[in-house]
């Protein structure tokens, strides 16, 4: 997802590269608390409790990006897209390295942008992973082995994608994502002039759905999965759209749900990126600020802000808790909601 960092090529050796600010540290309970929770509308006290705080899980990431909760194993799975690395956190035990590499596999080249690891993460019916690697720019799926990969979808019409960034499954099965240029570097080419959404099917059939965003990023689905909600991450067009999602899996004209532009007003900082659902069609997105909560009307009802720029967050545990993936930190905070799906 989109970086709030001037863009620079740094050679990359494909697979043995990491880059690290520092060493990772998990943190133990009782968990520091960082940033701060703006309440902005009196019905955020039916979804945050009135002591809800941002507890700091670990720090030392480079980017942190796309968590899911996987109840199997019940631990969090998420990336660090700059080190090639996805992590794994349990609770009493900390950070551990999960995959590396996550997002670069191919040894037959060069890669030389910044962001070769995986990016957006979930789970499908079976509870396998599954990934957006935007180094080998495509979407894939953890072998059993849990080293190796699978690849779903990396073309569409005969052409590459630009670098798959944030997924989500439908009940059917049905896989949606996004394809902005983030994962890309200076050599790499685009076989595709625009960053589309996509669908794939159960049996592998890619079909694009819309081309109109300049910047298609977070992804999610109503509960009911009436709506598809997608995230445009630019400052020139900060908004959350909503589509209307049809029985054949096309979809409707797209509308602003969330127009984040006036929060810059205030100054606020960050771009729309990735997006949760809670069980009543809140939605928990990244945005202006930190994680902006977002009644199923479109109204902004407050801002989880750990300080820093965020990324992505997903619902987890018993699926009240709301893990963040905030730039070098790896943060979480308990609702009085539930993630949808939970």
């Amino acid at each position: 997802m989109k970086l709030p960092w001037v863009f620079c090529a740094i050679l990359l050796l494909p697979v043995l590269t990491a880059f690290a600010a520092g060493p990772v540290v998990s943190e133990t309970a009782p968990y520091p608390t960082i940033g701060q929770i703006v309440r902005v509308d009196p019905a955020l006290d039916g979804l945050l409790p009135a002591a809800a705080k941002i507890e700091k899980l670990a720090e030392g990431f480079q980017w942190a990006e796309g968590p899911v909760w996987m109840p199997k194993e019940q631990q969090l799975a998420f990336s660090a897209t700059r080190e090639n690395i996805a992590y794994r956190w349990r609770e009493g035990i900390g950070v551990e390295v999960f995959l590396h590499p996550s997002g670069l596999t191919d040894t037959n080249g060069v890669y030389n942008g910044r962001e070769p690891g995986s990016n957006g993460l979930t789970i499908d019916s079976e509870g396998r992973l599954v990934l957006c690697q935007h180094g080998d720019r495509r979407v894939a799926r953890l072998n059993p082995d849990g080293k190796t990969f699978a690849t779903i979808a990396d073309r569409y019409d005969g052409k590459r994608f630009n670098s798959p960034n944030d997924l989500c499954f439908d009940r059917k099965g049905n896989l949606y994502f996004t394809d902005p240029p983030y994962g890309t570097g200076p050599s790499t080419v685009r076989e595709m002039d625009y960053c589309g959404v996509f669908r794939v099917t159960p049996d592998g059939k890619v079909t694009l759905l819309t081309k109109e965003l300049d910047r298609p990023n977070g992804i999610a689905l109503s509960p009911y999965q009436h709506t598809l909600y997608v995230a445009n991450s630019t400052r020139q067009r900060p908004v959350l759209m909503a589509y209307e999602l049809k029985d054949d899996g096309t979809l409707g004209p797209g509308r602003v749900f969330f127009d984040a532009a006036p929060l810059y007003g205030t100054g606020y900082r960050g771009v729309p990126d990735g997006l949760r659902v809670d069980q009543h069609g809140n939605l928990w997105a990244n945005g202006p600020g930190g994680i902006l909560i977002i009644s199923a009307e479109g109204k902004h009802l407050g801002t989880i802000s750990p300080g820093t720029a965020t990324a992505n967050c997903a619902f987890g545990d018993d699926g009240s808790t709301l893990f963040i993936a905030a730039d070098m930190y790896l943060c979480r905070v308990r609702t009085k909601t539930k993630g949808c799906g939970f």
